[in-house]
């Protein structure tokens, strides 16, 4: 089966968010954006209406809200789509893991309980499930976080930050639980699947100043992909990630990103005074 599958793509942060349609109108979306200004602290919704304006404009019905891991470059809308539209909003069973990682980081509440619970629902490795008439299934991809999913769709796939466009390779793996050689082995899953299988990008950072694009295809990134085409090892991947990896800043969203996603897309709760607080750690990271 093939998914209708329509990407939205916010230019600030590189992220794609994809609207996946089966043909009885029964919809995914996955890796949603709510937009954050650093410098004020708020959020907004512009990029979120998007989508809820394209689902609501075609009679759509939302199942399920999907993330491939908890993000550290956008803060997920997960929570404002489901109030706005339903569906249940779901994660890779490992999203306890990085839970647990963070609430130590970051000193999170008592209340905090790291045991995946803020989301309606964590995929096991494997796991099928449907979206209207479409059989899918999760397929657990770490390397990038622990928690990192890809979710086959029909012909399609959504890795996530596993891999990228073939120009511009594979995921960082030097964030908290991250492993280069775990990645290396999630990308051959991936790459295990048919040739024709259609891969979908939950980011793109065009180089050389081409247009964004977000969908390749096994066969492509086997061919082409500048970190792991056909014929790259699992040692000279390695190597070349974690020279990589050494060179990168952080990215610019990392800290309120984080502690949004773990939450399913929600803010902290107020504290005494009636407001939320991102906490930002003191030459930690």
């Amino acid at each position: 089966m093939k998914p209708d599958v329509t990407g939205f793509f916010d230019e600030t942060t590189g992220t794609i968010s994809h609207v996946v349609a089966a043909p009885d109108g029964a919809v995914a979306i996955i890796d949603s954006v709510l937009d954050y200004d650093p410098i004020s602290a708020r959020t907004s919704t512009q990029s979120a209406d998007k989508l809820i304006a394209f689902v609501r404009g075609r009679g759509l019905t939302v199942e399920w809200i999907l993330e491939t891991h908890a993000h550290a470059d956008h803060l997920s809308a997960a929570g404002y789509l489901k109030d706005e539209l339903g569906g249940r909003v779901a994660i890779g069973e490992r999203i306890t893991e990085v839970q647990a990682t963070f609430k130590k980081l970051f000193n999170i509440e008592d209340g905090f309980a790291a045991n995946g619970s803020e989301f309606d629902h964590l995929f096991g490795d494997g796991e099928p499930f449907r979206i209207g008439a479409l059989e899918a299934r999760a397929m657990s991809t770490p390397g990038h976080t622990p928690a990192c999913a890809t979710y086959i769709v029909g012909d399609a796939a959504f890795v996530g930050d596993t891999i990228f466009m073939p120009d511009f390779g594979s995921a960082r793996t030097d964030f908290p639980g991250g492993d280069a050689a775990t990645l290396y082995r999630s990308i051959m899953r991936i790459l295990s699947l048919p040739p024709e299988t259609r891969l979908f990008m939950c980011h793109d950072y065009p180089p050389g100043g081409r247009a964004p694009a977000w969908e390749s295809t096994v066969a492509e990134e086997r061919a082409r992909n500048k970190h792991v085409h056909d014929g790259v090892g699992e040692a000279a991947f390695v190597e070349t990630r974690k020279a990589r990896d050494a060179g990168l800043e952080l990215p610019r969203l990392i800290l309120p990103s984080v502690q949004v996603n773990i939450r399913a897309g929600r803010l902290p709760p107020p504290e005494a005074n009636g407001l939320s607080y991102l906490k930002g750690p003191v030459n930690v990271l």
